[in-house]
């Protein structure tokens, strides 16, 4: 399914995917090694929990935050490091800015969500300077990285389909590499990252499930002798240890470039 799928609630999705995004965020970060005092665009930005990771751990000069949603964007401003970013609401595919703004340019975990990835990595270009940096990372949702694939899969044994971002497959490697080579980016480089997070139990895990707008209606439709089977199913697929922490892998795919002088 490609019906649109969208995060409109800020602190939903800071339980659910924030925390998920920062732990592969400084993963890749990390990787992206950038100078400080750079100017940096965050398309898709969400709550803030990438921006965040960037205003702590890059030092920019300047950060701009975009997002559609103004739910998100709200939450954005009331995080402690607002004043440090400026946030604006606005299209991956048409952003608010002049050619040659910035020095970054970065997706984190957005480029699924948009129409035409191919649209969206040239307004990453466009509005990168000569020489700057072009850079992403996506869950594989093709290649079962998604933090939320042990559900899936028993979910799809079922025969129940869940929402999947538009474009889910630009986030293959092969695929991310093949958009930034046609976008004329030089220095194309991709990398697996894989994080781990813990749950205190099985019913925090499943509790964050349900606030994934991708899976919350469906679990909530079903019914209760049905949820309870599922719920034994994806248990059974879980890390769990004696005390009854629960460990969930994920996997992203990321890239990055940098636009010829």
């Amino acid at each position: 399914m490609t019906e649109q799928i969208r995060f409109n609630d800020g602190a939903g999705y800071e339980r659910f995917m924030g925390v998920w995004s920062r732990l592969a965020g400084e993963v890749f970060l990390d990787w992206l090694a950038p100078a400080t005092k750079q100017r940096w665009i965050d398309i898709g930005c969400g709550n803030g929990a990438f921006t965040d990771l960037i205003v702590s751990h890059c030092s920019p000069a300047e950060i701009h935050g975009v997002d559609p949603s103004p739910e998100q964007l709200a939450f954005a401003r009331a995080r402690a490091m607002a004043v440090a970013a400026q946030f604006h609401q606005g299209d991956a595919m048409a952003l608010p800015f002049p050619d040659d703004s910035f020095d970054i340019a970065v997706m984190a975990l957005v480029i699924f969500f948009v129409p035409d990835p191919a649209r969206g990595v040239a307004e990453m270009v466009r509005v990168v300077r000569p020489g700057g940096t072009v850079a992403s990372y996506a869950w594989d949702f093709t290649g079962g990285g998604f933090p939320l694939e042990p559900l899936l899969v028993e979910l799809r044994a079922l025969g129940m389909t869940t929402p999947r971002p538009p474009s889910a497959d630009a986030a293959q490697i092969d695929n991310l590499r093949a958009l930034w080579t046609a976008a004329g980016l030089r220095d194309v480089e991709t990398r697996e990252i894989t994080v781990q997070r813990s749950f205190a139990d099985f019913d925090e895990f499943w509790s964050i499930s349900l606030l994934s707008p991708s899976t919350g209606a469906t679990l909530s439709a079903m019914a209760a002798d049905d949820l309870a089977a599922l719920k034994a199913k994806v248990r059974a697929r879980l890390s769990i240890d004696a005390a009854g922490r629960v460990t969930g892998t994920a996997r992203a795919n990321a890239i990055k470039g940098r636009r010829p002088e």
